[in-house]
């Protein structure tokens, strides 16, 4: 083989990985995913513990572990994520930890994401993630914490309240399933949500919001 064809080789697999690496850098969460995977590779987590994934509202709980001291917990909450990232990273940071059960929260981010997005578009959304897990993990409990209501987004508290509606329909005809509700106790006397429990951005929780869900999600964590 000459020296020219070798290099020309060589500019070709060098140009493939930049393209690749590339591609995978613009794909939305991708670094998050790879540290997480990185983590992952230098102290690999238990197999057939809980796992929490989703969005912002899992990744900001940095107290989790904590406020379930009797359990181990892996959180993989990431981003903004809607379902179609949390789907397409499936097969990064929920299937290889083999848990005994998830608790999923996602949606939230669907419905604010575009006007077009329906509370029937955000269950046929949550169907394929389900399906995804089912299919590779036939036997774990499979968990939906309701979709939560917030000051900045109290315009899409009736979509909100029907997604859940939905979701709680089609998990109550499976089996290992269960719906985790938290809205209604982060709601005030006048039905708005309770100011006292959200950061300043008015949407993300702060300890007493988590307070509130640790309280509620306990009894359901196996």
């Amino acid at each position: 083989m000459s020296t020219k064809i070798t290099l020309r080789r060589a500019a070709l697999i060098i140009a493939f990985l930049f393209i690749t690496i590339s591609t995978f850098a613009q794909v939305p969460y991708a670094n998050e995913i790879a540290a997480f995977k990185k983590s992952d590779s230098v102290n690999a987590p238990q197999k057939h513990t809980i796992l929490f994934v989703g969005s912002s509202t899992f990744r900001k709980w940095t107290t989790m572990q904590a406020d379930f001291p009797t359990h181990v917990i892996i959180n993989r909450g990431f981003g903004g994520s809607t379902f179609p990232d949390v789907i397409r990273f499936a097969n990064d940071i929920i299937l290889p930890y083999q848990p005994k059960q998830i608790l999923i929260y996602c949606g939230d981010n669907d419905l604010a994401s575009s006007d077009s997005i329906t509370p029937a578009i955000v269950l046929e959304r949550f169907k394929i993630l389900f399906t995804i897990i089912r299919k590779g993990l036939p036997n774990t409990q499979i968990d939906f914490v309701s979709i939560k209501p917030s000051p900045s987004r109290a315009r899409l508290m009736p979509e909100m309240v029907e997604t859940n509606k939905l979701i709680k329909k089609f998990l109550k005809k499976k089996k290992n399933t269960k719906f985790i509700d938290t809205y209604d106790a982060m709601l005030g006397a006048d039905g708005q949500p309770l100011p006292d429990i959200f950061i300043e951005d008015k949407l993300h929780m702060n300890a007493k919001g988590y307070a509130i869900w640790q309280k509620i999600i306990e009894p359901y964590l196996l």
